[in-house]
């Protein structure tokens, strides 16, 4: 179809014509205002009807200077189950409220991170809620100072003061290998994404304060950092398993490496531990026992938007940290048939 072919979305100016009446007075009636007698309102919302008018509530809301009901979910990666499993949280919460949600992805980079915060600010978003990718967020300032609500999530901001919801990463990590040093481990191989990622940097601290607490000396060379792919950690394990005193167990920084680490440890048919942070929907179904430290992904996504819609209602209070709490739990297929 060409494009002076396509149908063409009806105005205000043409429910006035098929009404006979104003666009003013067509404006009154679809924005419930009064002053308009019934027989007029009725010709206007039969027009309305039969035209398929559709009135734009974005734009009425610009110009009373009200809300859009729209909010901003700025995540990395939607094919990670981790955000898709938020934006899905995010949005039937956003449900409940009458509000539409967008969602964008900065895919790891501060500068696409920023432009997107700046790309929802134009669209008059009511608020946002960011996974952050750089380590700098006073550009947000000026729009912060204009009314702009923002919830930070899985990472805290860095540069300005605002609320975030995150999980305790240093707690989980450090729980985890102490289990791992209570069954006897010693030489554990640590599989993570960049230090510069608050939440590997927590992490990758919960690690060594249970190895010094044990009297354990952190050796770098059974750590590989930058780590941010099933093959990447694949191939991390493989070289630490081939060095001249290898790991008897793995620890990995996300669900994407422990994916990776499982491919290369069952492929060896390695009996090493794994110990991997965040669950994963397969997990039971891994082909090798393993532990992974688990937290309600549910609950964070849950409890960040609540907040940025009370930030939304009109709450002013000190921006607060709302910690997510992990645990360990047993993963493997061979614990199904047990």
């Amino acid at each position: 179809m060409d494009k002076q072919d396509r149908p063409r979305r009806p105005t205000i100016s043409d429910v006035a014509a098929a009404a006979g009446v104003s666009p003013k007075t067509v404006s009154r009636v679809i924005n419930n205002e009064p002053g308009v007698r019934a027989e007029l309102a009725d010709q206007v919302l039969a027009a309305v009807s039969k035209l398929g008018f559709r009135r734009n509530t974005m734009a009425s809301s610009l110009r009373s200077g009200g809300q859009t009901a729209t909010i901003g979910l700025i995540i990395e990666d939607l094919a990670n189950p981790f955000y898709s499993t938020i934006a899905a949280t995010v949005a039937n919460i956003a449900r409940t409220h009458d509000t539409h949600l967008i969602t964008v992805s900065s895919e790891e980079n501060p500068e696409l991170e920023q432009r997107q915060f700046l790309q929802l600010c134009q669209r008059r978003v009511d608020g946002m809620i960011i996974v952050p990718a750089g380590s700098d967020h006073s550009y947000t300032r000026p729009e912060v100072e204009m009314g702009m609500r923002m919830v930070f999530l899985d990472r805290p901001p860095s540069g300005i003061l605002a609320d975030s919801v995150v999980i305790d990463n240093a707690a989980g990590a450090r729980a985890g290998i102490v289990d791992l040093l209570k069954d006897g481990h010693r030489r554990i191989g640590v599989v993570i994404d960049s230090p510069v990622i608050y939440t590997a940097r927590e992490r990758l601290a919960g690690v060594r304060s249970a190895l010094a607490e044990a009297g354990i000396p952190y050796d770098d060379a059974l750590v590989r950092v930058g780590v941010t792919n099933p093959d990447e950690a694949a191939h991390a394990v493989a070289t630490m398993l081939d060095g001249v005193d290898p790991p008897t167990a793995f620890f990995t920084g996300n669900n994407r490496s422990t994916i990776g680490a499982i491919q290369e440890l069952y492929r060896r048919d390695s009996d090493a531990a794994l110990l991997g942070f965040d669950d994963f929907e397969l997990a039971t179904l891994m082909p090798r026992p393993l532990t992974v430290i688990a937290y309600d992904v549910q609950e964070l996504g849950r409890a960040a938007t609540l907040r940025l819609f009370e930030r939304i209602g009109g709450d002013t209070s000190w921006p607060s940290e709302t910690v997510i709490p992990t645990h360990l739990v047993q993963r493997g297929v061979q614990l199904l048939k047990s």
